[in-house]
């Protein structure tokens, strides 16, 4: 009876051989498809693959760059757009650099006058065309006194910016001696500033001994300025009388054009050169400073300040300790800078001596020097190459 149970519910399909191989091959046929289809798709895949990537190969072949050198660091490639911007801050730094310095080598090299001190080249733009006003004044020689009178009427047509402008006079004199073009400061006096005023009226008088002096070594100076409170007073112009043909007790009036800044200079400094090429620095020393002054060194003190431009930046100045003025001040004192490559990179090297007061500081002079060949070099750069880890010394005039 179980028997007969359990053999009723099993289901028996009649399928014979044939048809159950045919359903086999068909069942493998299928697959192999499916295979045949799985192995095309994935060869397209790679081939599409393949050419995207030899296509961004390619591209970045063209506009980047894989891997860039620089010292011993390598720096990645950066998207093109960043690139570009960052040549072209390069570049204009660059520009501004070589530009500055070539401006501050036009000014400070003793070939044709035109000069400032490095004051007023930084904080001075580009000079202005065109003229730059005139200046009214008189002169009167007492010969039997030996003075002169000095009286600064008043200055017109200026240019536009020429706000608040003021006016710098000098008596200088040269120095009597063959071959010398030293000057020495005897006086110095300002005029009151003309506010908000293009044509400002001064009328300010000034006097002077000139007793110990021959006439025809006197000239004077007259520096128009742009006052500025809060920065360096700026040069508008200048005009130069010498006193040589000025006729005794007769009262004359001038009025001068006014021109560039033409420089003097009023002293020496004797400046060593070392080169360190292992260390790749360089030993700038400031040894003497030799003025051209014939008055009485009053007591004062004085410091050296060395600046250096290379290539495109300006590193940081560095001072000398003070000294106590005389004719012949020495400092022996040495200064390091970095200076990589002393025959490629361009190197500005800017000695100022400054007269330090208790109320402030002054302008001694400046002197120059740079590895391209100028007139104001001597050769002095030529000598340190040739004589390495060897210090070069050599006098280089003070201008003002």
């Amino acid at each position: 009876m179980r028997e007969q149970t359990s053999s009723s519910f099993q289901v028996v399909l009649p399928l014979s051989n044939t048809l159950k191989y045919s359903l086999l091959v068909l069942a493998v046929a299928l697959f192999l498809i499916a295979l045949l289809i799985l192995i095309w798709k994935l060869h397209q895949y790679y081939k599409y693959n393949t050419a995207v990537k030899v296509k961004e190969t390619r591209y970045l072949s063209e506009r980047y760059n894989e891997k860039k050198p620089c010292g011993t660091i390598l720096v990645k490639s950066l998207a093109p757009s960043f690139l570009d911007i960052a040549r072209k801050e390069q570049d204009s730094k660059i520009q501004l650099m070589q530009k500055e310095m070539e401006r501050l080598e036009e000014h400070l090299t003793p070939s044709p006058p035109r000069t400032e001190s490095l004051d007023d080249v930084i904080s001075e733009s580009d000079p202005l065309h065109g003229s730059k006003g005139k200046l009214k004044f008189s002169l009167l020689y007492d010969k039997k006194k030996a003075i002169i009178y000095i009286n600064v009427i008043e200055a017109v047509e200026l240019p536009v910016h020429s706000r608040d402008p003021f006016v710098k006079i000098k008596v200088l004199c040269s120095v009597d001696k063959p071959k010398s073009e030293l000057h020495s400061i005897l006086h110095e006096w300002e005029t009151r500033v003309g506010r908000n005023n293009r044509d400002p009226v001064f009328n300010d008088e000034f006097s002077c001994s000139l007793k110990e002096y021959h006439l025809h070594n006197i000239s004077l100076k007259f520096e128009v300025k742009k006052f500025d409170k809060y920065s360096r007073h700026s040069l508008i112009g200048e005009t130069r009388m010498a006193l040589k043909d000025l006729k005794a007790s007769e009262t004359l009036a001038f009025c001068e054009e006014l021109h560039g800044k033409t420089k003097d200079a009023i002293g020496e400094v004797l400046v060593s050169l070392k080169c360190l090429p292992t260390s790749q620095k360089i030993e700038v020393g400031v040894l003497k400073f030799k003025t051209a002054s014939q008055t009485v060194i009053q007591d004062s003190d004085v410091y050296a300040r060395i600046d250096v431009f290379s290539d495109q930046h300006k590193q940081k100045h560095q001072k000398s300790s003070l000294r106590a003025k005389s004719k012949v001040t020495v400092f022996n004192e040495t200064f390091l800078f970095s200076l990589p490559d002393p025959m490629k990179t361009h190197c500005l090297i800017l000695i100022s001596l400054y007269e330090s007061f208790a109320n402030g500081k002054k302008l001694i002079g400046q002197a120059s020097l740079r590895n391209q060949k100028t007139k104001s070099n001597y050769g002095h750069w030529e000598l340190m190459m040739e004589s390495l880890r060897q210090p070069v010394a050599m006098w280089h005039p003070l201008f003002i």
